[in-house]
């Protein structure tokens, strides 16, 4: 039985009953809230009457943006005018009233607000306040404005990535904004090991996330060899093999996996080569190694040697477009899009990546109208819909 069959009809949520304060914009916080609001939290996601900036984004129908939706499925939506003391007062009642806090904005933006984790710990001691920026809220950099590409860069992820591009000497161009995916994850993560040391201590805590830190962490092997003196040595540099009808990628990463391949390409002789016996000699020599999978490669279609590697157990892709790779039957069979709806009619989203026998982590069915439960929530911490605080109501007296 598949884990998606166990849990199929469960309609537990693991953060069912936390209540999140969403001050977060674009991607990084917006896709760490995202995670929460599947997981069954409550998120409200404080805008302004102008609306998020992700909402124009394209692709847009009616108005409306998928891709806002992508990262929104499932949040309450509130208006508020942060800079007005009737909108610090909402987020001061709201505060008291929630779990969790996420926000974003450039370090020292919620402190001159009044709103920062010190200020609002006084109204909810238990309050998990989490905080996600460039370089962290503290230090020279800290104020720096910092997007996902200025971070890849400031990391040395960027010039590490062209290390392994042959011939070339001038960086990529940035379309895939890895830094705000990730350092949203990994607030998630903090998130949630805040939330079991509450259960300990009842008491809540500031989370400050770094995206440089959080880029850094994907370089593995160089932040390592970094440190030293004597130059790193080759290692495989994994990349397209060509075929008759496109490219494959092919990845060597046992003694197993080349014996196999070896024997597929015709080569068994290879395997007693000196050039390739040992994993330090392929290095060495990867590219005479490549070429010679590439004599055997070209000679067929695709698909034909996607086939034959799959048959010997040696780990291999084509080169797939987006578009190619949701239609894999695997992720219908992992059931890992949704469909959710918003006024531009519906479209699909992508799930949580993983499955829980005991808990639902499917995304809710559709994506709020900006300030659609902003009078509602008012009057439920005791302010007038519209913006007035009702005479003699104070955060001290409510």
């Amino acid at each position: 039985m598949q884990l998606a069959d166990k849990h199929e009809g469960t309609t537990t949520k693991a953060f069912a009953g936390l209540r999140v304060l969403d001050f977060s914009t674009t991607i990084a916080g917006p896709h760490c809230t995202r995670m929460l609001a599947d997981m069954g939290a409550e998120v409200i996601k404080i805008e302004t009457d102008g609306g998020e900036t992700m909402r124009t984004r394209p692709p847009l129908r009616n108005g409306c943006s998928t891709a806002f939706g992508q990262l929104n499925v499932g949040k309450k939506s509130v208006v508020l005018d942060l800079k007005s003391e009737d909108g610090k007062e909402a987020v001061r009642r709201l505060a008291a009233t929630s779990d969790i806090l996420v926000e974003n904005f450039r370090p020292g933006v919620m402190r001159r607000l009044r709103l920062d984790y010190d200020s609002l710990r006084q109204v909810n001691p238990r309050l998990i306040y989490c905080s996600i920026s460039g370089y962290g809220q503290t230090g020279p950099s800290a104020e720096l404005p910092a997007y996902a590409p200025v971070i890849h860069a400031a990391s040395g992820y960027d010039m590490a990535h062209l290390a392994y591009q042959p011939g070339r000497n001038r960086p990529d161009y940035c379309g895939i904004y890895h830094a705000d995916v990730v350092t949203g994850t990994y607030g998630f993560g903090a998130i949630a090991s805040a939330l079991y040391q509450r259960s300990v201590t009842g008491a809540g805590q500031h989370i400050d996330v770094s995206m440089l830190e959080t880029m850094l962490s994907l370089t593995l092997t160089e932040l390592q060899s970094s440190q030293f003196a004597v130059p790193p040595p080759p290692r495989p540099m994994f990349g397209p093999t060509e075929t008759a009808s496109g490219y494959v990628m092919i990845t060597i990463a046992s003694e197993k996996t080349f014996q196999a391949l070896m024997g597929v390409i015709g080569r068994p002789d290879w395997v007693s080569d000196p050039r390739f016996a040992t994993y330090a000699a392929r290095r060495e020599n990867w590219a005479a190694l490549m070429d010679g999978v590439e004599i055997w490669s070209r000679q067929l279609s695709t698909d034909a040697c996607l086939r034959v590697l799959g048959a010997a157990g040696v780990p291999a892709s084509a080169y797939r477009s987006v578009s190619e790779a949701l239609a894999d039957p695997q992720l219908a069979h992992r059931q890992a899009l949704s469909e959710v709806r918003d006024e531009g009619g519906s479209f699909q989203v992508l799930n949580l990546p993983f499955r829980m026998s005991g808990a639902d982590t499917a995304p809710a069915r559709t994506v709020s109208v900006l300030g659609e439960h902003t009078d509602a929530l008012r009057q439920e911490i005791g302010l007038a819909a519209g913006g007035a605080i009702p005479p003699g109501k104070t955060a001290a007296t409510s």
